[in-house]
């Protein structure tokens, strides 16, 4: 940021969007592009700019609006998320086409929200794979805290016929959910990794050192490895 920006609660929207080009990395951008994202700002830095603004609703829903994904990205830290309605939810959870708004919106104010499972439950078998991925993530949730609430093993025969071939985000999220049912449930592990070495879905997922593969049978034994 400059460092003759000062921004703080009384800030306005065009302040803080000064405020955010003055932030902009080209470089990040760039390595952001590649995973399908277009904002620009670090997201510390971001995180950093959050906590002088404070939280505040009416601002967040005018950052939201600007279409900006560096300004939704803060309109999300900002916000208060019991305080939007399901239908608003669902439109901004449509607007959302980029991955990490998509992701920030459902991890930080969906998962929040009084509505949530009525969205997971609107949004699993959406036509859109896109807004029908932010189910399946919402479903990864209670794969582990509230199992009752969902047909674990109907899931993982979706997951068996439809996993291969669906689009790239929603392959992710079935794939999460596949991962998780095997890490959490012990009864369905053997058929979880089963279906992870037929399908065969990220096997080939170049993978950092230090981290672990997104594959789904390699996922599993590590994190069971790691609880026993």
């Amino acid at each position: 940021m400059a460092e003759n920006t000062t921004i703080n609660p009384a800030s306005s929207v065009a302040e803080i969007r000064a405020a955010l080009e003055s932030m902009r990395d080209p470089r990040m951008l760039a390595v952001n592009e590649k995973r399908g994202n277009d904002h620009a700002v670090n997201l510390t830095k971001l995180r950093g700019l959050a906590k002088q603004i404070k939280t505040n609703q009416d601002l967040a829903i005018d950052l939201w609006n600007t279409g900006d994904s560096d300004a939704r990205l803060l309109a999300l830290l900002i916000c208060k998320p019991k305080a939007f309605g399901l239908e608003e939810l669902d439109a901004m959870l449509r607007e959302a086409v980029v991955p990490k708004v998509q992701e920030w919106l459902v991890s930080y104010v969906v998962k929040k929200s009084p509505h949530c499972e009525a969205l997971r439950l609107r949004w699993f078998d959406d036509l859109d794979p896109v807004v029908a991925s932010a189910g399946w993530e919402l479903t990864v949730t209670h794969v582990s805290k509230n199992p009752g609430l969902l047909d674990l093993p109907r899931l993982l025969e979706t997951i068996e016929s439809e996993m291969k071939d669906a689009p790239e985000r929603l392959q992710w999220a079935m794939n999460h959910t596949l991962a998780e049912i095997g890490i959490s449930h012990a009864e369905h592990r053997e058929r979880a990794l089963a279906i992870g070495e037929k399908l065969q879905v990220l096997a080939d997922y170049p993978t950092p050192p230090g981290c672990t593969s997104p594959f789904a049978p390699i996922w599993i034994n590590y994190m069971v490895g790691r609880q026993a």
